[in-house]
């Protein structure tokens, strides 16, 4: 498993494949990416990034799941 780096999501140690970009590491992790925000290594990330942010060893994200209400 050598070819997997860790990284640290909602407090959790996972494992992931280097380089993986953001929305495909969401979708391999269970969430639906129009569904969720996310805080990567301390900071809110726009949307508009997710596409070039590849995450790296010992990233620390933070997904939330947005719930709509009434």
């Amino acid at each position: 498993m050598s070819d997997r780096i860790t990284l640290v999501v909602n407090g959790e140690t996972r494992s992931c494949l280097p380089q993986i970009l953001l929305p495909d590491l969401l979708q391999e992790l269970g969430f639906n990416p129009r569904l969720v925000a996310v805080e990567y290594n301390g900071e809110i990330l726009h949307r508009q990034f997710w596409l070039e942010t590849k995450v790296q060893q010992g990233d620390r994200l933070e997904i939330v799941t947005i719930v709509g209400g009434g």
